[in-house]
């Protein structure tokens, strides 16, 4: 099979699901398939161009068995800008548009969304070559513009929904990574049309390093370690968890790692406030990641209100496969909310209610009951998040959006493989 794998974050960027993506390529390459890359240079979570690139220039290599070609965009230096963000959406376009002068084409072009000019690129490449077009949505972007108030015009929201709408549209096969994700594309989508789940998964290196990891690294003792731990941006909200947080007279450790585009208010706060219960350090590297979550009590993923059912963060999942339980501060019915509450994974704290956290930073805590469960349906409910599973039904997609292509020129066909994890 052959398969382009059109993408704004690849490896070595490994924050904002690029590891995943980068392990789908490396899987496929493994088994026999020829994976094509379209992406762009490094940047992220920084926001900035780490490879120092020329924007203008097109690079190809070749990293395990996968060819990868780069393509210089604009990277907003405000991300939280909403025309920094339209500038750099539509930077992705235009740069990516060069290379249809390649005449090769596909049995199967996958896109991924978050970066709504990733699927507008790829829209126009099949209108162009009439290839099949799976759409995986990682994050539903009109709707996360909006709630974390990116955008704050009713005019331009109703804009980007409505091209969100019409972009999605066009997949031959669409899928997202939670159920209720999967409710509100379909009601995106409107009409019939099939959304299939497709969870992310702990992709291979990281799951090597936490097996390797997990024996040699012990949770301290002392006051209940806390740690975050990803990308700092709008849909976060840390510095006012920190605020909230940093009125508790516990005892605790508050360990941020990370970078992104609210960063250096991270930082700025954790400076100016004085308190050394909080501690501020850089985007780790996966042993410092993996490490960092075997030393913590608790794995803290917050989510500011009203961002609804718009993403779910990937590194809950290497959280789970640490035994890490996790303090979900979010809208209790959001997919991390309902996630965390169906599969008993740890507390979810409502913004409203964050006095709700002050028993969980007693020290004793970790020697309850509750504690233990938690901890222990962390490890159970990582199992349903297996790489050999995800690869499997990956294939079954793209077997289905041939079948449901076929169907479409025969009349009198319905195909409705209803293929996805259950």
């Amino acid at each position: 099979m052959k398969v382009l794998v059109i993408t704004h974050l690849f490896h070595p960027d490994r924050g904002g699901g690029a590891a995943v993506f980068s392990d789908l390529c490396f899987e496929l390459a493994d088994k026999g398939h020829s994976v094509d890359v379209v992406t762009t240079y490094p940047y992220y979570p920084e926001w900035k161009n780490k490879s120092g690139a020329n924007a203008l220039r097109i690079t190809e290599e070749h990293v395990r068995g996968v060819k990868v070609r780069r393509y210089g965009i604009f990277v907003p230096r405000r991300p939280s800008s909403l025309w920094q963000r339209v500038a750099y959406e539509l930077s992705f376009v235009i740069s990516t548009l060069r290379s249809l002068s390649s005449r090769r084409r596909y049995d199967v072009v996958v896109v991924y969304c978050p970066l709504l000019g990733s699927v507008m690129f790829a829209v126009l490449r099949v209108m162009l070559t009439g290839e099949k077009l799976w759409i995986n949505i990682q994050d539903i972007p009109a709707d996360a513009a909006a709630c974390s108030g990116i955008s704050k015009s009713t005019a331009f929201n109703r804009a980007a929904s409505w091209v969100q709408c019409a972009l999605f549209r066009r997949g031959d096969v669409v899928s997202t990574i939670a159920p209720l994700m999967v409710k509100r594309v379909a009601a995106i989508m409107g009409g019939d049309r099939e959304v299939v789940l497709f969870p992310n998964w702990l992709h291979a290196s990281m799951a090597e390093v936490i097996d390797a990891m997990r024996s040699n690294v012990s949770r301290p003792r002392g006051p209940m370690q806390l740690t975050y731990a990803g990308n700092l941006g709008k849909k976060q909200g840390l510095v006012e968890f920190c605020e909230a947080l940093g009125g508790n007279t516990c005892a605790f450790i508050f360990n941020i790692y990370g970078d992104g585009s609210e960063a250096q208010a991270v930082r700025t706060w954790v400076d100016q406030r004085g308190d050394e219960r909080f501690q501020k350090g850089p985007f780790l590297d996966e042993n410092g990641f993996v490490h960092a979550l075997l030393s913590a009590d608790f794995f803290i993923i917050t989510e500011k209100v009203g961002v609804g059912a718009s993403f779910i963060p990937s590194k809950l999942i290497p959280s789970l496969a640490s035994g890490t339980p996790v303090i979900a501060v979010c809208d209790e019915h959001s997919p991390l909310g309902s996630e965390v509450r169906e599969y008993d994974l740890g507390p979810v704290i409502p913004w409203a209610n964050l006095e709700g956290i002050n028993e969980l930073l007693e020290p004793t805590f970790r020697e309850s009951e509750r504690y233990r469960r938690w901890a222990e349906n962390c490890r159970r409910r990582a199992e349903a998040y297996g790489r050999s599973r995800a690869m499997e039904v990956f294939e079954r997609l793209c077997a289905a959006s041939s079948l449901r292509r076929a169907a479409e020129t025969r009349p009198g066909t319905d195909d409705r493989s209803g293929l996805g994890y259950t």
